[in-house]
């Protein structure tokens, strides 16, 4: 009887010993170690993109929905960018939009360059993109949103990727901050790891996926979306991927955001962009299989980031269950930083210990977004696209 409680009380030991560390493991690598790895490789493996001056017809692509406080802006934008308008063509999709941005659209549709789309339900920007394609007729296909601001420079950059007859889709690079403040942009600490990534991954191969704000793509490599895609800026740059050519990424070309969209809309974005994770399982099967080149790139930076918070949870119980002094000491380095988590609620700004804070913040608001996009995924619950 004792053997028997003593092997009961020894497996659910090793039960517990086992989740502690496979679970850090998992963590550990999806935080650092896929970044030391792809840093490897691209040391090893480096591949450069041949990049020259290139001027094909371009037609820009923008999905609007009820956008009439920043549309005049982004297309003014876009109408004065550094590349000769001969050469541009804009294409505009009101998807449903029920406030001014049709007005707006209607000033500009005398201009030669500008294609307007109205649709008077909305059905999603996946439609709109397909609508969009419809009409295209540059050999190049860039494709943006309406909030974020291009450099004047960035598309003329963007293209000279194009120049490489391997590249098939090139990224932009989003910069949080104010555009006329370059040297004081305030970029978050999550943004500037997923940018390293993307470098990294560009400087030996392909990207997993792109810039939403700004990326193009070879108008023969583009295919139609699923309607219900949610997470275009992957979906297109995997099958390209697919089709034997490279996703590069290019920090020169740049769009700019608000550092600060607020809290609930920064958690809202993410969630939905978890959600699309989620839902390329669904579209794309293949992408965990051998047709998936980036294969285990996609794994390595995209799934692995949805196990981490229940690998959080594995490690917080197992922290707590057993007994010897190290896990003793985890526990309670795991109870401080979600206790730093808290402090930007009660407005600690500045030192060491605020930006620690803010660190610690956005590594739980990442994966408590995580968290409710899985119960999005396993209740079937449906993310509509909105502004």
């Amino acid at each position: 009887m004792i053997s028997i409680l003593l092997s009961s009380i020894l497996g659910f030991s090793i039960f517990w010993i086992w989740t502690f560390w496979g679970s850090t493991a998992l963590i550990a690598y999806t935080c650092f170690g896929y970044v030391g790895c792809i840093w490897l490789r691209s040391l090893c493996f480096r591949k450069e993109v041949q990049r020259a001056p290139f001027s094909p017809f371009v037609s820009i692509v923008l999905i609007v929905r009820n956008e009439e406080r920043v549309l005049a802006r982004k297309l003014e934008n876009l109408l004065t960018l550094d590349y000769p308008a001969q050469l541009l063509q804009l294409i505009v999709v009101s998807d449903g939009s029920t406030d001014g941005t049709e007005n707006t659209l209607h000033e500009y549709a005398s201009n030669p360059s500008v294609n307007v789309v109205l649709r008077q339900l909305s059905r999603g920007k996946a439609s709109g993109l397909n609508d969009a394609l419809q009409v295209v007729q540059g050999d190049i296909v860039v494709f943006t949103d309406a909030r974020q601001k291009i450099d004047g420079s960035a598309l003329r950059l963007l293209l000279e990727n194009f120049a490489d007859p391997e590249v098939g889709c090139a990224s932009g690079e989003l910069m949080l901050g104010e555009s006329e403040a370059r040297g004081t942009a305030a970029i978050g600490s999550y943004w500037t790891i997923e940018k390293r990534i993307r470098e990294l991954e560009s400087a030996s191969g392909s990207v997993v996926g792109a810039t939403g704000a700004f990326y193009a793509v070879r108008r023969n490599l583009l295919s139609p979306l699923p309607p219900e895609t949610i997470l275009d800026d992957v979906y297109l740059p995997m099958q390209v991927v697919r089709q034997g050519f490279r996703v590069v990424f290019d920090s020169r070309a740049r769009a700019w955001d608000n550092a600060d969209l607020g809290a609930n809309r920064e958690f809202a974005r993410k969630v939905r962009t978890l959600n699309g994770n989620y839902q390329l399982l669904r579209l794309a099967p293949w992408l965990l299989t051998s047709a998936n080149p980036l294969r285990f790139e996609f794994i390595s930076h995209k799934l692995l980031r949805l196990v981490v918070p229940f690998a959080l949870v594995g490690v917080l119980v197992a922290s707590i269950v057993l007994r010897a002094p190290i896990y003793r000491f985890a526990l309670g380095l795991q109870l401080m930083f979600y206790a730093l988590s808290f402090a930007p609620i009660v407005r600690l700004k500045r030192g060491p210990i605020a930006r620690m804070a803010g660190v610690a913040s956005t590594f739980v608001m990442l994966n408590a977004a995580a968290v409710v996009a899985f119960a999005n995924f396993v209740s079937g619950r449906k993310v509509a696209w909105n502004r």
